[in-house]
């Protein structure tokens, strides 16, 4: 009896200690944490297209992220890592466990990457920068997509020297991963939700194109952001153009001297030989000054129809112009607001 006591009591021993050593072996390779990022809360791990388990292994182990590699490679195996690797941008905290770790590669909850296409951005050399630096997409796919005329003009009517006009500011949620060919149609979409056929007739019934609409309604946007002021400053330009005279638009100065910080703009801006310049050079400069919020398009599309040829901020600053058809007011109106940024200091 009580040798079979005996026998029972070393069974329930040798059964908790392997309960024990199985929950520790668990802890270690399953719930304890194995990122080591030298005091740094996180990192984020690039998975590139195309690549294979071996490649994301060498990654991990490049940016020195794991702690043990032997006790995340037997999880990767057990977890099946090898045949569920996705690509994009992996946040990696310094608490993960190494199930946690693969959990987020293989289940794919990868962390989208925000494309803010605002004022900032003004050419398309900034625009190209921008995504590249923020995506996988490389320079030379993003500058062939930028300047292919013929691709251009079928999706969107547009060509090289004015394909800026296809961007709608606003942010773009993406995975670091994403193609340039799933880029070029997210741009149509968010393009194509603007650009309706009513307003595409629209704009044709104007006499004008789709990008003429637009390049009027980035200079106007630089001139103002109050919508009724809008309407009333694309009428001065859209009135200059039906009378063959130049639309001498400080803002397109700004641009030809790719000067945007500028406050002010002076006589020796216009001396600039660049196809920006309305001062020099009649009509349209090629293509937008800035990415054209949708306001500032549907007010082109539904500007005021007015005499007036000349406008000019009023000394007020409160965003809003006086008006004239008459030279000499104008020059009155334009003194006015000079002397009232010499006032403020604004000399630049």
């Amino acid at each position: 009896m009580a040798k079979g006591k005996l026998i029972k009591k070393t069974f329930y021993v040798i059964v908790f200690t392997a309960i024990v050593f199985a929950g520790y072996f668990a802890y270690e390779n399953v719930f304890k944490s194995n990122v080591a990022l030298n005091g740094k809360k996180y990192t984020y791990l690039f998975i590139k297209s195309n690549s294979s388990y071996t490649d994301v292994l060498n990654q991990i182990y490049d940016q020195q992220i794991i702690d043990d590699k032997e006790s995340f490679e037997w999880m990767a195996r057990k977890m099946d890592l090898p045949n569920h690797i996705h690509c994009g941008k992996f946040r990696i905290d310094s608490k993960m466990s190494n199930r946690a770790i693969i959990n987020a590669i293989k289940k794919n909850k990868q962390e989208k990457v925000k494309l803010f296409f605002n004022s900032q951005i003004r050419t398309k050399e900034q625009f190209i920068n921008y995504v590249v630096e923020k995506t996988e997409i490389e320079s030379d796919e993003l500058e062939s997509f930028c300047n292919d005329d013929e691709a251009l003009a079928t999706a969107f009517e547009l060509n090289s020297k004015n394909m800026m006009a296809l961007i709608i500011p606003k942010t773009y949620e993406i995975s670091w991963a994403t193609s340039m060919d799933e880029f070029a149609k997210l741009l149509k979409e968010s393009y194509d939700s603007i650009w309706t056929e009513s307003k595409k007739n629209k704009a044709k019934g104007l006499g004008y194109s789709v990008s003429d609409i637009i390049t009027i309604a980035s200079i106007t946007q630089c001139e103002s952001h109050i919508k009724s002021e809008q309407t009333k400053i694309a009428g001065v330009y859209i009135n200059r153009l039906k009378q063959n005279m130049k639309l001498q638009a400080d803002p397109t100065l700004v641009f030809a001297n790719q000067n945007f910080d500028v406050q002010r703009v002076l006589s020796s801006d216009k001396d600039v030989d660049s196809p920006y310049n309305t001062y020099k050079y009649k009509g349209l400069p090629p293509g937008p000054i800035c990415l054209v919020e949708p306001k500032s398009i549907e007010a082109v599309l539904n500007y005021t129809k007015h005499s007036h040829t000349f406008f000019c901020a009023k000394p007020d600053f409160s965003g809003y112009s006086n008006y004239t058809n008459e030279y000499a007011v104008h020059q009155k109106n334009a003194k006015a607001y000079q002397d009232a940024l010499n006032k403020r200091g604004i000399n630049r």
